[in-house]
């Protein structure tokens, strides 16, 4: 994988692009998809909203890149917005303010199963699986914090509220052996969280994001030695009896110039849509995804890892009828 911290360097001129392409997700008439065969691979004409995550997120940057392909390569409009991430991202999906989100694969199951922070199974499906999170777990170094049980009593952000990185990081705490008070959590954005990392109001971070994490770089070449990259993958089989999306991964020293690699616990990412969703718009936009992954991998090197090898290794999220017929055609 290439993950070199030199690329964040294109990554972040890419990143005003993208913030020209952002608009506010909306309830609107949902119209993407008109005027095509609905047998068709045609992504036929209208707008579509997609659900991203933080802006010092990769979310954020490939959903604006993506948003500019799907405008650039069909007749559709695509805007991408800013979002908390997974689990607002799903519930602004089912409720129709969103067309297209981002989401864990974890979030995703507990959203397909009615588990965790969903009241019920939601209606959704995915266009298949893309580039993988990895959990990051940044503390400072003067903490006294050389694993996830020493979050005891220490202040550490666990993400924005109804984000893919809270759910995993109240499910590394439990894995752990602790009750949830046990941990001063701090539910804040990236940004918020790198700030209170610069002036020592928090302790440390769980974060899940692809590599590099923007606001992660900063932060490591901001504080430099007075920050460390903590290892949680002994906690990798107690997740996976309770959920077999988890795999293990590393976190290259190159990523952040770490002293070393660091062992991580990894999430497939899925791009969701509604089961309702047009099987020609479904279709069309999985092609997009898979056929120009290259135009979206210089968008930010995390889409390196979009490939149609795991395309459809998902379960037990259901796969889109047009999506599943995109992958079989390329496939081929």
């Amino acid at each position: 994988m290439r993950q070199q911290t030199t690329r964040y360097l294109a990554t972040t001129a890419v990143g005003a692009l993208v913030l020209a392409l952002t608009s506010c997700g909306g309830q609107q008439e949902n119209t993407a998809g008109a005027g095509a065969d609905d047998t068709s691979c045609d992504a036929g004409e209208g707008r579509v909203s997609i659900a991203t995550g933080n802006s010092t997120g990769v979310y954020f940057v490939v959903g604006g890149g993506l948003a500019k392909l799907i405008s650039d390569d069909t007749d559709l409009k695509a805007t991408s917005a800013e979002t908390g991430a997974s689990v607002q991202n799903i519930e602004q999906l089912a409720a129709g303010d969103y067309d297209i989100a981002f989401s864990l694969a974890d979030s995703a199951v507990d959203a397909v199963n009615g588990d965790g922070s969903f009241d019920g199974p939601q209606d959704i499906s995915a266009l298949g699986r893309i580039y993988p999170n990895y959990t990051q777990i940044v503390v400072r170094a003067d903490a006294g914090i050389d694993s996830v049980e020493d979050f005891a009593g220490k202040r550490i952000s666990t993400g924005s509220p109804l984000s893919g990185t809270e759910v995993i990081a109240r499910k590394l705490i439990a894995a752990a052996g602790l009750e949830q008070s046990e941990v001063s959590a701090q539910r804040l954005d990236l940004i918020k969280t790198v700030d209170g990392m610069k002036d020592g109001s928090i302790d440390g971070l769980v974060w899940s994001g692809g590599l590099p994490t923007p606001a992660l770089t900063d932060l490591f070449t901001s504080l430099g030695e007075d920050v460390k990259m903590i290892d949680a993958s002994p906690l990798l089989g107690t997740l996976q009896d309770g959920n077999p999306v988890y795999e293990d991964g590393t976190v290259p020293a190159e990523t952040y110039d770490t002293p070393e690699d660091t062992p991580s616990i990894v999430v497939p990412n899925v791009l969701l849509v509604r089961s309702d969703m047009p099987d020609n718009l479904a279709c069309a936009l999985t092609t997009l995804v898979y056929d120009k992954q290259p135009e979206l991998e210089k968008v930010h090197p995390a889409a390196a890892d979009i490939t149609l090898d795991n395309a459809t290794e998902i379960d037990p999220i259901e796969l889109h009828p047009g999506s599943e017929r995109a992958i079989d055609s390329l496939t081929k």
